[in-house]
């Protein structure tokens, strides 16, 4: 009779996980929590103004609704459709805000990047009260939004980045470097790795074909 196998457990998961903190602690660098201008330098784009850190939070509940109305617009100029693109573009390198403490913690490796795409969300609406189209939605919303802010004070809330402005040629990217210095960010990575690598090993286990018995 042949040898049963030994069901020897795998050990792969540890192993990509001391990759990843091995992989992030090498970005680290020694600057530290210095506070820093978030703004680039390429100036040829359409000029952003800043947002407070207050009014971040109350921006993002406004993003959907504001991006929402802007796709109803039809009768578009070249301006509208780069401040509607930069927002996106922004988003998406911020992670789409799925990293926790994005926007409300001033000290994550993605805080500015979230400045930006809130700061241009915040220009399309503004930019869309001079539009022909939909203006009493507009107002609406502009009313929505402002009573938000001075109900809670956002405007007032500052932080490092809050005099930052943007612009439409700049793309402001994450401090990758910061993440291992940022627990959150850096155990929410973690945590992504390890479901990854976990499904990973399930569609294995899923799609392995079944075991043939031993023959005498």
């Amino acid at each position: 009779m042949r040898p049963q196998h030994l069901n020897i457990p795998m050990r792969r998961p540890a192993g990509w996980f001391l990759v990843l903190v091995a992989s992030l602690l090498l970005l680290q660098t020694g600057s530290g929590w210095a506070h820093r201008s978030s703004a680039g330098t390429d100036t040829s784009g359409i000029s952003i103004p800043s947002l407070s850190h207050g009014e971040m939070a109350i921006i993002a509940d406004y993003r959907t609704p504001i991006l929402d109305l802007a796709a109803r617009m039809t009768r578009t100029d070249e301006k509208f459709r780069r401040l509607l693109n930069y927002t996106n573009i922004q988003y998406s390198y911020c992670l789409w805000g799925i990293v926790p403490g994005s926007i409300s913690d001033e000290q994550s490796p993605f805080n500015a990047c979230s400045h930006a795409y809130l700061a241009a969300a915040k220009a399309v609406l503004v930019y869309m009260r001079d539009m022909p189209e939909h203006r009493d939605a507009v107002s609406t919303l502009v009313s929505d939004l402002d009573t938000e802010l001075v109900r809670n004070g956002g405007s007032f809330v500052m932080c490092q980045y809050s005099g930052d402005p943007y612009n439409t040629a700049d793309i402001i990217k994450p401090h990758w470097s910061d993440v291992p210095g940022h627990l959150t960010s850096l155990f929410s990575f973690l945590g992504f790795a390890m479901l990854f690598v976990s499904a990973g090993f399930a569609c294995i286990h899923l799609t392995r074909p079944p075991q043939q018995p031993d023959t005498v």
